[in-house]
């Protein structure tokens, strides 16, 4: 998939390939070009790791199943924009664990050739749904496109002094741009969440308790009360549940699936009753791995 990225991008991505290429196991998979939110966290969250870019949330998943990585690095949610979409079906889908999260403050800015005025913004919908507001007083059409990064690539191949990006920053030294608007994120405590896959889950026995998490996910059985019995077995146990989303499964609207975070992992007497007690009350329930916080909640 390397000759998928805008033609600016690949010198910069055959290099970074080619180091992973070297050191497998020390590699750490992310969607998107070179210079993107998901590259900075990569090195940020893993300093000593080489980063893999991907283009695409599967290929990043793919390249640690078949050994190409280490890790991988996907952002799941954004304070502002809500959670990233389809990541909730690859995450589970893909058979890996999660064994850690990263918080990262997120800046965007609008970039191009020369400094505007732009007709049309490109960047992904995670970051048009950020500067949602910034584009519309404006008057600048947003594009979606597969990454940030990869935007601010492709703008700089179109050569079209009225079509621009939102990417980093970095990302307009990376490739040739001018930046006309910094930080053009609607909010200024833009945050995103990304979560870091590795092949076999973390022993929760290594993990400070204190300060552990476990993602899992659950389909209730369908009868009346049956959420309501479940939420009940984290309550009555005193497990602190942190996040609960649902989503459908299939086509029929009928499997409702829930995807959920609590505080502690299994091995502590209150996770273990609570998740056995969930388990009952399900049709499936699946933990995606125990991991310390990336921070406190609450």
């Amino acid at each position: 998939m390397t000759r998928s990225f805008p033609g600016p991008a690949l010198a910069i991505v055959d290099k970074l390939r080619a180091a992973a290429e070297a050191d497998p196991m020390r590699a750490i998979a992310f969607q998107g070009s070179p210079g993107a939110n998901s590259h900075r966290a990569a090195t940020e969250a893993r300093p000593d790791a080489l980063p893999l870019p991907c283009f695409s949330f599967e290929d990043a998943l793919d390249a640690v199943k078949d050994g190409r990585a280490g890790e991988a690095i996907i952002p799941i949610e954004n304070s502002q924009h809500g959670r990233v979409a389809d990541i909730h079906f690859l995450l589970p889908e893909s058979g890996l664990a999660i064994v850690g999260e990263y918080f990262m403050p997120i800046h965007h800015a609008l970039m191009g050739i020369g400094k505007g005025p732009f007709e049309a913004a490109y960047s992904h919908p995670q970051a048009l749904g950020q500067s949602r507001l910034f584009l519309r007083k404006r008057g600048i059409v947003p594009l979606s496109h597969a990454d940030t990064a990869g935007a601010a690539a492709f703008v700089a191949e179109k050569g079209d002094p009225t079509l621009a990006a939102i990417a980093p920053a970095i990302a307009a030294e990376l490739y040739g741009l001018d930046i006309a608007e910094r930080h053009v994120e609607d909010s200024e405590d833009n945050m995103t969440r990304f979560v870091i896959l590795a092949a076999d889950q973390l022993d929760p026995e290594t993990l400070d308790r204190d300060n552990a998490i476990t993602t899992f996910i659950f389909e209730v059985k369908n009868i009346p009360a049956a959420l309501y019995k479940v939420l009940g077995c984290f309550a009555t146990n005193g497990v602190n549940m942190t996040k609960l989303e649902s989503y459908q499964q299939g086509a029929s609207f009928a499997a409702t699936m829930f995807y959920a975070d609590i505080m502690g992992a299994p091995g502590d007497p209150a996770v273990d009753r609570a998740l056995e007690e969930c388990a009952f009350h399900s049709k499936e329930l699946r933990i995606l791995g125990s991991y310390e916080q990336g921070r406190a909640r609450g």
